[in-house]
């Protein structure tokens, strides 16, 4: 997994390539907790080139979306999720849990 990371104003874009599962899910956990701890308040979640997302990958989202609700103005949203991740978050029940958005310009328009 490759985790790229950008600011537009006080935003923060976090964009995932590859695969979060077991072996990856803690460096992800790591990159969202140093976000947070940096003062990080709205994050998206862009997962355009994210391929496959584990159990131990939805936990960390949701632990992500967790952390993000006890900050004061935070949101987290999610974006650009490839038909068959968007099938685990339905199957799942959680995009009911997070506002998951079409694309990058959806994200940054509902946290601007």
């Amino acid at each position: 997994m490759h985790i790229h990371t950008e600011t537009r104003d006080d935003i923060h874009i976090v964009r995932l390539q590859g695969r979060i599962d077991s072996a990856t899910a803690g460096a992800f956990d790591q990159a969202i907790g140093a976000l947070f701890d940096c003062g990080a308040h709205k994050l998206v979640l862009e997962f355009s080139q994210l391929d496959y997302i584990s159990s131990a990958g939805m936990r960390s989202a949701l632990i992500a979306g967790k952390k993000v609700r006890l900050i004061q103005d935070g949101k987290l949203v999610l974006c650009a999720l490839r038909p068959h991740i968007s099938e685990i978050f339905a199957m799942s029940g959680l995009n009911a849990l997070f506002l998951i958005c079409a694309d990058l310009e959806s994200a940054l328009e509902q946290l601007a």
